[in-house]
């Protein structure tokens, strides 16, 4: 299938999908024909919102909420969602958390607590997928949203560098271990959005000495999310979508 039907009767569950990246997959997802079902943690307002501006556009679309930090609580919401819709088609694992932090600076819990939201929780809701079809013909297909500093490193956020990266093994391994059943891939977002923190004038110093010298919008990251839900041919692989940033730090 190809163009704006190619997802027609598929349903997709996004993690963190009220804002940002999440939201602008969500809708690409929509215009393609998927139903959604929108996970949150606090941002309940924006996730019950985007539902009903995805309904509006004629899929069906529910929201969830779940405490990533909490496994029993991922694996719940899963298992939920999986029991009310009789299963999804796609998982797009895009919430995280990104605290400041040098080496010097973090202790255990902070390893510990970015771990938990953007790599273990991501496992579970991977594992919790392949056991609902485990053993039959239904096929599913995940995305993990990693990052581009996966190359290069991130000493200013060194934990969540470390979750990221930990993130990009289990894409592998899980790849792997959960074929042939569940394909797995992940997007490596680059300049494409500023911190919640900063403006526009952010990205202006990221991207000067990128190789296409220019920024990428959060529409680039919901294409190659897009792409990589449907490739049948395709797993275990990293799209770093970052104006070629990996090729110079590399």
């Amino acid at each position: 299938m190809t163009g704006a039907n190619r997802f027609d009767g598929k349903t997709a569950l996004i993690t963190g999908a009220s804002k940002r990246l999440g939201r602008e997959t969500a809708l690409a997802l929509a215009r393609s024909g998927s139903n959604l079902v929108i996970h949150y943690n606090s941002s309940e307002a924006s996730a019950l919102d985007l539902a009903e501006e995805l309904r509006a556009m004629g899929v069906e679309a529910t929201a969830v909420r779940a405490d990533l930090r909490n496994p029993e609580a991922s694996q719940e919401m899963f298992q939920k969602v999986w029991m009310d819709l009789g299963g999804v088609d796609y998982l797009v694992n895009n919430a995280s958390i990104f605290p400041a932090g040098r080496l010097d600076e973090i202790d255990f819990r902070e390893v510990q607590r970015n771990l938990q939201v953007n790599a273990w929780a991501p496992f579970l809701l991977i594992r919790s997928f392949w056991r609902q079809i485990r053993g039959t013909r239904r096929r599913g297909s995940v995305v993990n949203l990693l990052d581009t500093r996966l190359v290069g490193g991130d000493l200013a956020h060194a934990a969540y560098h470390l979750s990221k990266s930990a993130l990009g093994e289990i894409t592998t391994l899980t790849a792997l271990e959960f074929a042939p059943e569940l394909r797995v891939n992940g997007v490596a977002p680059g300049a494409v959005l500023p911190p919640e923190d900063k403006d526009e004038d952010y990205l202006k110093g990221l991207t000067a000495e990128l190789p296409l010298r220019e920024r990428g919008y959060p529409r680039d990251i919901a294409e190659a999310t897009l792409y990589l839900l449907e490739a049948t041919f395709v797993t275990g692989q990293g799209i770093f979508v970052d104006g070629g940033r990996h090729i110079r730090m590399g």
